[in-house]
């Protein structure tokens, strides 16, 4: 796991007790793009007293136990593994008695990995497509991104979706997965992220469910919302019709028990003014 510390062995088969005085041992490993050349990660020479570097890379993370030379063990310990670490390391041992013979050479390849963040997924847009998109950073190796359909566990085909994954700073991968499909009644999708070396699968902890129509999408409709907003008209128009109802039974009423005025009142008041004004 990149940032922990590992050992890579390479034992001498039979038991036995070497002089220091007596080895050559190098750890080495190929440069990529440059043929046969190899790099030395470390080495201990006859007549040392300590192992030295010949990668800075290695400088100060990888080292032989003197200690452990001695009873036939040349595995080499290193330091704070990093995504370039990478690599497949040659382990060869000389013996300056046997005029510098070969007498162990091992070969290990080093696999690292970095476990992924949770895998976050946003959206969808309001456009005429529902584009989802997943984030997820800081793995490794290389991801592989799928998307599924949480109603039935099904995978979505992968031409739905656009991957785009990228080396950050330290040499690990951030992952973005944008998904665009149809509109639809119902959508309920994750997003998941396989670490093949690690057999491991990460699948979005947040469910995205949404309803609605091609002409509207929404989430739990809310005021504000076009449902919304209809609700409101409707509960107006109510209040409206109830009011004049109420003002249509009250007119009724009045009408009805209210005495109608007297027509004879009112044609003798009429001679009294024509008196008046004649006088």
């Amino acid at each position: 796991m990149v940032g922990s510390d590992v050992q890579l062995r390479c034992i001498y088969p039979e038991k036995n007790s070497f002089d220091l005085n007596d080895l050559y041992v190098y750890w080495q490993i190929s440069m990529a793009g440059k043929g046969n050349v190899d790099s030395v990660v470390t080495y201990h020479l006859s007549g040392n007293s300590s192992a030295s570097h010949g990668d800075n890379h290695y400088k100060d993370r990888a080292r032989l136990s003197l200690d452990s030379m001695k009873q036939g063990d040349f595995s080499l310990h290193l330091r704070n593994v990093t995504p370039q670490d990478e690599q497949k390391f040659n382990c060869l041992v000389f013996r300056k008695s046997l005029e510098l013979k070969k007498i162990l050479e091992v070969a290990v390849t080093l696999h690292v990995a970095a476990n992924y963040s949770m895998p976050v997924v946003s959206g969808p847009s309001q456009d005429e497509e529902l584009t989802f998109t997943c984030t997820s950073t800081n793995g490794y190796p290389r991801p592989n991104v799928y998307w599924i359909n949480k109603t039935d566990n099904s995978v979505l085909d992968s031409a739905l979706q656009n991957n785009t994954v990228s080396l950050n700073a330290r040499g690990l991968y951030d992952v973005v997965s944008v998904l665009r499909i149809g509109r639809t009644p119902h959508v309920n999708v994750g997003c998941c992220i396989e670490n093949v070396l690690l057999h491991q699968n990460l699948t979005s902890g947040q469910t995205e469910t949404f309803t609605g129509t091609k002409d509207s999408i929404t989430e739990d409709p809310v005021d504000g919302s076009p449902s919304g907003k209809h609700q409101q008209v409707f509960s107006v128009l109510a209040v409206l019709a109830v009011i004049v109802l109420l003002a249509l039974a009250t007119g009724w009423l009045c009408r009805s028990r209210c005495p109608p005025k007297s027509q004879t009142g009112a044609q003798v008041a009429r001679p009294k003014l024509a008196l008046a004004e004649h006088v």
